[in-house]
């Protein structure tokens, strides 16, 4: 499934002024969508990136186990399960990402069973689901495991005491999702607690589900009968806010980035005025500018409240133009930097390690994973032929070619399209010379 075009044409050289809407969050919108599959009564959601090719696998996903959809358009999705028509889908949905392994909770509550395929994604790690089926587990679910997927099936789920090895973000969402018909109470430690965990709780909550949110990475669940329709928004896209903004700065520019919102983005914000350029924050959302020569500076990934793994792809774009040496440290996936022989390709001077170079020792310690890489700046990119490998590379990729001299071609214009939304209108209306080949 890949966009009408499979390339981008960017002509660079120019600063980006203007202002840009934010479409709702990825991460949140398509868990939200699989969550529609907890209830047998409608499901209104505002503010839905419905034009993103993952929003439309995931469509598929649900119209698979028996989802009716009123309405998927102009922002809003309207859907209803009335009944779970089917335990499975097909095993090229599931190729395609990683989200059909969320659907277990309804299919195990509604059904007693699900057959869920090997999942696809990004390569930008293993990203293993151990952790979704141990604790799967633990609520109750046997798991059979064969050549191409996974088969589970379980009379009740119930209420369990789960640690998870790692606050991942899928695992957390999962466990959220199969605990809240649960019988008893789950309590989840070491969750991740990202933004886009919070708006999935918030419209569970609206459902009828009883999720508490501790202090301590500790996410309680009290199960519930029967959870109901409602009507919700989708959070704005910190990850495309974040991707505009290095965008806007490496450019020199300023934009105004309609949407974003200062809560999501505290630590992305902190390094936007460590290395010299600067933001306001405004009423309806938040106004990047480039300042001043930028200073280097050592960032570390992590999970939220953290700098996030996702942004910093375009922030390293921005490193290229810093004067000095900066390090960024990858804590949270081991082949994140897989992009980066192609930016070198543009002229960037970045190097791989792995060895830990942030202020702390990671999971990826002692391994053979280059999850350290060191940035010399400012060095002036130059136009290429590129390939995006994934998602938020792939609009590193357009904020590289957007600054530099010249006309870049980046093919594999449909990982874009999967995480953002009208993406060539956007930065068109930005002052950017992009078009599809």
């Amino acid at each position: 499934m890949k966009s009408k075009s499979s390339r981008f044409l960017v002509k660079g050289g120019k600063p980006l002024h203007g202002t840009v809407k934010l479409s709702g969050a990825k991460n949140s919108a398509s868990k939200l969508l699989v969550a529609t599959l907890l209830t047998d009564q409608p499901v209104h959601i505002n503010n839905f990136p419905c034009t993103i090719i993952e929003m439309e696998v995931t469509r598929q996903i649900c119209e698979s186990l028996g989802t009716k959809f009123i309405k998927f358009s102009n922002n809003e999705a309207v859907l209803q399960t009335k009944k779970i028509t089917n335990t499975s889908f097909s095993e090229d949905l599931g190729l395609i990402n990683r989200i059909g392994i969320l659907t277990v909770g309804a299919l195990l509550k509604r059904t007693g069973e699900a057959r869920i395929p090997k999942l696809g994604g990004d390569k930008i790690g293993a990203r293993p689901i151990d952790f979704h089926l141990n604790a799967l587990k633990q609520l109750g679910a046997e798991i059979n495991e064969y050549e191409k997927f996974y088969e589970l099936k379980a009379k009740a789920l119930i209420g369990a005491n789960i640690t998870l090895p790692f606050p991942s973000v899928g695992a957390t969402e999962n466990l959220i999702m199969s605990s809240c018909l649960a019988e008893g109470t789950t309590y989840i430690h070491n969750a991740a607690v990202e933004p886009e965990i919070i708006d999935l709780i918030l419209m569970l909550q609206k459902m009828g589900a009883i999720i508490d949110v501790l202090t301590d990475r500790r996410i309680v669940i009290r199960g519930v009968e029967k959870l109901k329709g409602t009507t919700h928004r989708v959070i704005p896209d910190r990850l495309e806010a974040a991707s505009i903004a290095a965008a806007a700065i490496a450019s020199k520019g300023e934009v105004v980035v309609k949407g974003a919102r200062q809560i999501d983005m505290i630590s992305f914000l902190n390094s936007i005025r460590l290395i010299g350029a600067d933001y306001e924050i405004l009423d309806d959302g938040i106004k990047f500018f480039y300042k001043q020569k930028m200073r280097p500076i050592i960032i570390e990934t992590n999970v939220h409240p953290g700098f996030m793994t996702d942004w910093q792809p375009p922030f390293i774009i921005l490193l290229t133009q810093a004067e000095g040496v900066s390090i960024i440290h990858e804590t949270v996936y081991e082949n994140r930097f897989g992009y980066v022989s192609e930016l070198k390709k543009m002229g960037a001077d970045i190097e791989l390690y792995n060895t830990c170079l942030g202020g702390s020792v990671c999971r990826f310690a002692n391994t053979n994973y280059y999850h350290s890489a060191v940035i010399k700046g400012p060095t002036a990119l130059h136009h290429a032929n590129i390939t995006v490998p994934d998602i938020r590379a792939g609009f590193s990729y357009l904020v590289a070619a957007l600054i530099a001299k010249g006309e870049s071609i980046i093919d594999g214009a449909h990982y874009i399209d999967r995480g953002y939304e009208h993406i060539t209108e956007k930065l068109s209306k930005l002052g950017v010379n992009i078009s599809r080949i």
